[in-house]
């Protein structure tokens, strides 16, 4: 199931990078997405970097139908490969799971601020119900990038 959203910033591309590239910032993010625990890594290669974040949430507002497939609480690895500050590669998988998401992010200047655009497949692996937890997962990441989003202003606008 595809998956696109765009996060808006009122801040220059560089200033946006930087952000995404903070841990600082991502382990706020996994705060503001109420995580019962997060690992975050940055490695930064030349003008590229990459992005580890491996979150464990409880999944106690699931559905049955979904909770039967992730338990009580489940852990999603998500990594970001960026080759520069314009864009890059996602990967999100949670060990275990019959699911898989897989796309590109990428940040493009819009008038004064910043659109950073976030395009993800995501794919879960179980027959007959399969579709419908599809859509459970892309409703779960369009949640996780609009919290994201209200960090990332609050981070521009100098809250840290």
């Amino acid at each position: 199931m595809l998956m696109r959203t765009e996060l808006s910033y009122d801040a220059p591309p560089a200033d946006v990078f930087a952000m995404l590239s903070d841990p600082a910032f991502r382990e706020r993010v996994c705060e503001a997405q109420h995580a019962a625990s997060y690992d975050v890594s940055v490695d930064v290669a030349g003008a590229g970097l990459t992005v580890r974040v491996e979150t464990e949430q409880n999944t106690s507002g699931l559905p049955s139908i979904a909770k039967r497939f992730v338990g009580e609480t489940t852990t999603a690895i998500m990594t970001e490969t960026w080759k520069d500050g314009s864009g890059g590669a996602v990967d999100i998988s949670a060990p275990g799971k019959p699911t898989k998401v897989t796309g590109t992010v990428a940040l493009r200047e819009a008038g004064t601020g910043t659109i950073q655009t976030v395009e993800l497949d995501a794919k879960v692996k179980v027959p007959l119900v399969g579709g419908k937890l599809e859509q459970l997962l892309v409703d779960t990441l369009q949640s996780a990038y609009a919290k994201e989003q209200q960090v990332g202003t609050a981070w521009l606008a100098g809250e840290r």
